[in-house]
């Protein structure tokens, strides 16, 4: 199981490093920016597959996941307590994220693009993100969980 999650968080690293979803930034992107990103691909993940997911799977899922976020963030060079609150950050932020996308499918396409705006700094006259996170979703909701549990796959949106 450990080897999924590794294959799931590697290949949403793959999909939040396309360089289309960073075009639109106001400033130069940043290792926030791209978490912000990569949490918007864990949470539409997680909001696709929660009816097909136990709650042990998801838990260890997001646990993984949450883990491999700090290492990330120690590797940068953080020390302990930074790396705490960082963590406390990251999480609350994930979980807004999933409150915000819930309706994700009933928002206009400029609702969508102030939902992400609010999140990162984006120009909100650009739609290519929004673009992308309806292609991702769709992705998601035709193929399974296990499709991201491969080695790094190639998707193109």
């Amino acid at each position: 199981m450990n080897n999924d999650f590794l294959n799931i968080y590697n290949n949403l690293i793959n999909l939040t490093r396309n360089k289309n979803l960073y075009l639109n930034l106001k400033n130069n992107d940043t290792f926030s920016d791209r978490l912000v990103i990569l949490l918007f691909h864990f949470g539409f993940l997680f909001k696709i597959n929660k009816f097909k997911l136990s709650k042990k799977y998801s838990q260890d899922l997001f646990d993984f996941f949450i883990r491999q976020i700090e290492l990330s963030i120690r590797e940068i060079g953080y020390g302990d307590v930074a790396v705490n609150k960082k963590m406390k950050e990251y999480v609350n932020l994930f979980y807004s994220i999933l409150e915000k996308i819930e309706n994700w499918d009933n928002l206009s396409k400029v609702d969508k693009l102030v939902l992400i705006a609010n999140f990162i700094n984006i120009h909100e006259d650009n739609d290519i993100i929004v673009n992308y996170f309806d292609k991702y979703r769709d992705f998601l909701t035709k193929n399974s969980l296990n499709i991201l549990t491969k080695d790094i796959i190639e998707i193109g949106f």
